[in-house]
């Protein structure tokens, strides 16, 4: 029987934006996934904690109010420091102030230890079959 993945999504940090959340939790749902949705507002500890508690193999980090740039700085070495060492970091939404190159968005949340980088409007699709690539799942 293959695996089904576990992961812990949320909108990180003061952001109260709640249907890009509601639109990713029913297509990950649909997918198959073991969902544990935090909804808004959640810090880089309440993620770390249900990521424990659940066995997640995957944390899924939403920002809609461009603040991400802020509010995910250091969510790896903490996940690190939690015996969180394999577990993938995705991220997506509006993560910076303004307008901004993807690329150079994309290379900075990477540099801060996240696997994978969505620009705002990705289709949920998208991370889907990057989950299931990452995985090695059909």
């Amino acid at each position: 029987m293959p695996k089904t993945l576990n992961l812990v999504m949320g909108v990180i940090g003061a952001d109260c934006h709640v249907v890009g959340n509601q639109i990713l939790d029913f297509a990950f749902t649909n997918a198959g996934f073991n969902v544990v949705n935090l909804g808004v507002m959640v810090s880089q500890k309440e993620f770390i904690e249900a990521a424990i508690e659940s066995d997640a193999d995957i944390i899924v980090v939403s920002s809609l109010y461009g603040h991400g740039e802020i509010d995910c700085r250091g969510l790896r070495e903490k996940c690190d420091e939690a015996g969180l060492k394999d577990i993938k970091l995705y991220v997506g939404g509006n993560l910076v102030v303004g307008k901004a190159n993807f690329e150079t968005v994309e290379k900075e949340f990477k540099e801060m230890g996240y696997d994978r980088v969505y620009a705002p409007g990705t289709d949920p699709q998208q991370s889907i079959e990057d989950m299931k690539k990452d995985f090695n799942l059909k």
